[in-house]
């Protein structure tokens, strides 16, 4: 995992029961609402509890409150700012950020930050100030020399958000595979896929 520009722990930590909520302040858009909706599914499976979904309406009483001051450009860009700052102390954690994106980042860390012992589930109290080292953080897959299930495609866009990488470049065709269904050319992915290809839906 990558290692936050900034990291002071501190003596405490905040428990993550039943009870845990999550609040949004500011701008708030469905792509951050996925993002925190997709955090919590993963916390559940992280501790095997059942949690509320979607936002809080008491930010005071939230575990943790999500907060981001704009939603960013309409198209993603690499040069996107990508910054959050976390405060976790031991009644809730902050998170803040200049855009959508940092608040997904700054998800990420929350959720990797979560650990267990025989007391239950907790995040310990830190800081922490994180912007992305580089601007250009990619994967390629390459479909076109080597098929790859749907399935194995989306596990590794969790693994890209997991390492907050920002770039998939997904290498579809070329001379050794014809990956997309052609409806028009229909003999472009019958004859150029050994019959391993994406359709349309």
């Amino acid at each position: 995992m990558p290692v936050p520009a900034s990291v002071n722990f501190r003596e405490g930590r905040l428990a993550v029961t039943k009870a845990f909520a999550v609040a949004a302040r500011g701008h708030v858009d469905e792509r951050l609402r996925a993002g925190i909706e997709r955090m919590l599914r993963r916390l559940e499976g992280r501790t095997v509890m059942e949690l509320a979904r979607g936002l809080a309406t008491d930010a005071a009483a939230a575990a943790l409150v999500v907060e981001a001051a704009g939603p960013g450009p309409d198209v993603p860009d690499v040069s996107e700012d990508e910054s959050y700052t976390l405060e976790v102390g031991d009644r809730q954690a902050v998170l803040k950020a200049p855009n959508v994106v940092g608040c997904l980042r700054g998800l990420e860390t929350f959720l990797q930050l979560v650990e267990g012992d025989g007391a239950g589930f907790y995040v310990p109290a830190v800081s922490i100030n994180d912007r992305p080292r580089f601007p250009w953080r990619g994967l390629l897959i390459d479909i076109g020399r080597h098929y790859e299930p749907m399935e194995v495609l989306k596990r590794n866009l969790d693994a890209m958000a997991a390492v907050k990488l920002n770039v998939l470049h997904w290498h579809l065709t070329e001379d050794q595979g014809f990956r997309i269904e052609s409806r028009k050319f229909p003999k472009l992915h019958q004859l150029g896929s050994d019959g391993n290809f994406y359709t349309q839906e």
